[in-house]
C-alpha cells in the first residue's frame, strides 16, 4: 500500500511541474482567464509540493529528536524492534504530510479547471 502511495505521490510532484510548464505556455500565448485566481491556481501546486517535501524531513527529524537521536546513524545502534518503531513512525508521518499535499494538489489542480 505504501509503495503504491509513494509512486502516486511523485507522480503528483510530476503532474505539477506539467501544470506549471503549461501556465508558461499559456502564459507566454497570451491567454487570459475569466478569473485573475486561475494563475494562483497554476502555480499554487508546486509551492506546496516543495513545502511538504520540507514537512517531510522535518517530520523525520522530528522523531528523531524526540528519541535523543542525532542521525539515522544513531537508530542503527539501537535494537531491532526500536528501530522497527522508529523507521514505521517516521513512515507513517511522512505518508500523511505527503496525503494531505495530495489532496490539497487535487482541490487545487480542480480549481485551475473551474477559473480557467
Amino acid at each position: 500500500m505504501q509503495r503504491g502511495f509513494w509512486i502516486i505521490w511523485r507522480v503528483s510532484q510530476l503532474a505539477t511541474t506539467v501544470l506549471a510548464a503549461v501556465a508558461l505556455i499559456v502564459f507566454i500565448a497570451g491567454y487570459k482567464p475569466s478569473s485573475g485566481l486561475f494563475w494562483l491556481y497554476m502555480l499554487l501546486p508546486i509551492a506546496v509540493s516543495i513545502i511538504a517535501e520540507q514537512l517531510r524531513i522535518a517530520s523525520a527529524d522530528a522523531v528523531l529528536s524526540s528519541r535523543d537521536l542525532d542521525d539515522a546513524q544513531a537508530v542503527g545502534e539501537l535494537p531491532a524492534d526500536e528501530q522497527q518503531l522508529i523507521v514505521s513512525t517516521i513512515a507513517n508521518r511522512e505518508l500523511a504530510v505527503a496525503a494531505i499535499a495530495c489532496v490539497v494538489i487535487a482541490f487545487l489542480a480542480l480549481r485551475v479547471l473551474a477559473t480557467a
